[in-house]
């Protein structure tokens, strides 16, 4: 289960050690996890990490196989995590140090900066090939954070990018040593440690202000 953590003024999340994939369960300790952040004060920011080969598999298809009938009462939540992310008042890193797929990557989008490893590891939206759509809010998230062309090919072909592929993209800001992850992450976190507060959240809110209207759409999220 995800834990949280702090170095100096950086606040770590590690989602985890297995495939990471959000389990209610796992969504619950995240938002938990995101209120201690946001309650905290003064000079903060967030990196979010895991442990393993995975970053995160995007949603628990398993649990969903089981759980029809909450279909779309899971997927506003997974929604409202992205929103929240999005929007949160302090500057956040996303440390990929192994697989990101799915929903998984599209998490990643929603924080600030993020930072791959260079020699292992994927970042993919698989939709296309796994024969599920992404929501309106899911599709509002990611052409709100790539550039067009990256979304059109990430979205369509359900490509599988690289860390140095992904940095050429755009889709993460570096590609760094396995090693030099988390270190790269927490770095670029703590230079921004002062820009936390009311006045950050209300940047990003307005910048994202469509993206964010579909994500907390919630009386249909399925589209």
């Amino acid at each position: 289960m995800p834990s949280l953590d702090r170095q100096d003024n950086v606040f770590v999340l590690d989602l985890g050690d297995g495939e990471n994939r959000f389990h209610p369960d796992w969504l619950t300790a995240v938002s938990a996890a995101l209120d201690e952040v946001e309650k905290a004060e003064g000079p903060r920011a967030l990196v979010t990490a895991a442990t393993g080969k995975f970053y995160s598999n995007g949603l628990d298809l398993d649990w969903l196989s089981t759980h029809t009938d909450h279909y779309q009462d899971y997927v506003v939540t997974v929604h409202d995590l992205f929103a929240r992310m999005l929007s949160l008042p302090v500057i956040t890193v996303a440390a990929l140090q192994g697989h990101a797929f799915a929903a998984g990557a599209m998490f990643s989008l929603a924080h600030d900066f993020r930072v791959m490893r260079a020699d292992r590891g994927y970042w993919c939206l698989p939709e296309a090939d796994i024969n599920i759509p992404f929501t309106p809010g899911m599709a509002a998230l990611i052409q709100s954070r790539l550039a067009p062309q990256t979304a059109h090919e990430a979205m369509i072909t359900a490509r599988r990018y690289g860390g140095a592929d992904a940095a050429a993209t755009g889709i993460v800001d570096q590609a760094v040593t396995a090693e030099a992850v988390r270190s790269t992450a927490i770095e670029i976190a703590q230079a921004q440690v002062n820009k936390a507060g009311d006045t950050l959240g209300t940047i990003k809110a307005r910048m994202y202000a469509p993206a964010l209207a579909t994500l907390r759409d919630s009386t249909n999220p399925l589209g």
